[in-house]
């Protein structure tokens, strides 16, 4: 709630930028916010107008259609033209084909941030300069988490732009805080295969799908959740191929990647390992009578009841179990995929080869993986300049000029 400016008459506060007025209609508390500058004469028009409401209210004249002349763009009046941001943000999320996982993102930054403040405030009354104030007045836990909600309140602002209801984004001259480096932590090669090793000795039957995952996860790249929405229907042994175009998301299979593009990833040696080793445990588990999920579709499937693989919980406990007991450093499986990107970028393998096979653009994997694509190779580029420069002159042997 404003706090209510000593000297102001009665009912009349500033909110944000501009001035708010609050009276009692039909029974009801009101508050109706107006495009008035916080002045001497923006206060004085303020108290007349609420002055002039209160005594119609009490004579018993003031209905809708009056009442909506005095405050068009009020979210209470029934012929309002211009939608509050809590309105039209609801009505902008559910316009939008976006996936669950999406949706809920953008809900929690609306409601934690944006809604309290935002919500009853019509939209062209939004300016940028109490949209900066609000943003300055929230304490944000870290600079990551202001740039996501700006980014997710943005495009509700541009869109209104779009609908014709604002002439400009107020977002648009409000800076938003650069994104940080990406901490990129990869799994050595051999910390990667003394990793596969350990779970494949000692992880048990059923359970060693777990080391089969792990092994592919390392030598594919593939996301988590790729890998757990993977079926046998999906794997082209002759092209040695996996194609990539589901994902799992709240325990459940959705049609579609990270990125929204499908793409084919290329198997080697070690990925086709892993690919035998899941044929071997599915044929054990064919042949356990008192097993609930005798045979499944997906590649990857968990060593006890589900069809698939709901969750990172599962696969973390065995794979964490044998980077401690190795004394490795622990890290989230997820590193495996940059163990992966940065085994290949060391190889000189071809970047664009490279971000196709891990569903990234070029440019994202440069900038991510960047201190990595220097490689062995790199003093021969040197070599290449110091062989340009053979027999040149060193700047204390140049002769002097005159």
């Amino acid at each position: 709630m404003a706090r209510k400016p000593l000297g102001l008459p009665a009912g009349v506060e500033f909110i944000g930028q501009t001035i708010r007025i609050r009276f009692t209609w039909k029974g009801q508390r009101r508050c109706e916010t107006l495009g008035l500058p916080q002045t001497a004469k923006g206060i004085k028009a303020a108290a007349d107008l609420r002055s002039n409401v209160v005594n119609l209210a009490k004579l018993g004249v003031l209905d809708d259609t009056r009442y909506a002349e005095f405050f068009p763009n009020s979210s209470y009046s029934t012929t309002s033209s211009m939608p509050t941001f809590g309105e039209y943000a609801q009505s902008w999320l559910n316009g939008r084909d976006i996936v669950k996982g999406t949706r809920d993102n953008y809900l929690v930054s609306l409601n934690l941030y944006w809604m309290p403040v935002l919500s009853q405030m019509p939209m062209d009354q939004l300016t940028s300069a109490f949209l900066r104030k609000t943003i300055g007045e929230i304490e944000w836990k870290r600079s990551s988490i202001k740039r996501t909600s700006l980014q997710r309140l943005n495009p509700i602002f541009v869109t209104a732009v779009l609908d014709g209801l604002i002439n400009r984004n107020p977002l648009s001259s409000i800076e938003t805080p650069a994104p940080g480096r990406k901490d990129i932590d990869p799994f050595t090669v051999a910390e990667a295969n003394r990793i596969i090793a350990h779970m494949y000795d000692t992880l048990p039957k059923s359970v060693k799908i777990y080391g089969a995952l792990a092994e592919f996860g390392f030598f594919t790249g593939m996301r988590p959740g790729e890998m757990y929405a993977l079926r046998w229907e999906d794997i082209d042994e002759q092209k040695r191929t996996a194609h990539v175009f589901k994902i799992v998301v709240d325990g459940q299979v959705e049609i579609r990647t990270k990125t929204k593009y499908d793409r084919h990833v290329m198997l080697n040696s070690r990925a086709l390992n892993a690919l035998e080793v899941a044929k071997q445990i599915a044929g054990i588990r064919s042949a356990q009578v008192r097993r609930q999920v005798r045979r499944s579709a997906y590649v990857f499937p968990p060593s006890r009841r589900n069809e698939f693989i709901q969750d990172t919980t599962v696969t973390a406990k065995h794979f964490d179990a044998a980077v401690d007991e190795l004394a490795i450093r622990r890290r989230p499986q997820y590193n495996s995929r940059h163990t992966y990107a940065t085994m290949c970028l060391m190889a000189s393998m071809n970047p664009a080869f490279i971000a196709n096979q891990l569903g990234h653009s070029v440019r994202m994997l440069l900038s991510t993986y960047a201190r990595w694509i220097n490689s062995t190779n790199d003093w021969s580029e040197v070599d290449k300049l110091e062989g340009a420069l053979s027999g040149t002159e060193s700047v204390q042997e140049c002769p002097k000029a005159g």
